[in-house]
């Protein structure tokens, strides 16, 4: 399917996509954790309790750099390690009161950051992107049921 322009919906959207991402990546607020911390936060509070080892595959990190992550989000509060009731070998990472508060924080944060971009848009093209906002969360809908082992309405890791 290609647009009037002749290029395809997805290579029209995916530079766009990519300069969002890349703005809320360099957003600089308090105490804004990193995208790949962000990324298990979101994991976690969607997910719940997972393994390190499916954290790293799912932020796509290595499983070392991950389990570094943990380490330094456990010492901040965010995340605890706690025993696998279905593995007494094995340990799942959680996520803590103190980083649920934190992914709240760092949403609003975001959140703040793109409605003060919004007011600067004019009235119109504000409207056509909100109006385009259900189209976009079934195309996210639509992209993790072509993801085998991926439940978009949470569940475990």
């Amino acid at each position: 399917m290609q647009t009037e322009s002749g290029a395809s919906p997805g290579s029209q959207l995916l530079p766009v996509l990519s300069g969002l991402v890349d703005l809320l990546r360099q957003l600089q607020g308090p105490e804004q954790p990193s995208s790949v911390a962000l990324t298990v936060l979101r994991l976690l509070a969607e997910r719940g309790p997972g393994r390190v080892t499916d954290l790293a595959r799912l932020a796509r990190v290595s499983q070392p750099g991950m389990t570094q992550l943990v380490g330094r989000m456990e010492k901040a509060g965010l995340v605890r390690r706690v025993a696998d009731p279905g593995d007494g070998r094995a340990v799942l990472v959680e996520l803590t009161a103190a980083g649920r508060e934190q992914r709240a924080r760092t949403f609003a944060y975001h959140a703040a950051t793109l409605d003060t971009l919004f007011e600067r848009l004019d009235p119109r093209d504000s409207d056509v992107i909100t109006q385009a906002l259900p189209a976009l969360i079934r195309l996210v809908d639509a992209g993790h049921a072509e993801r085998p082992g991926h439940s978009p309405s949470g569940g475990e890791l």
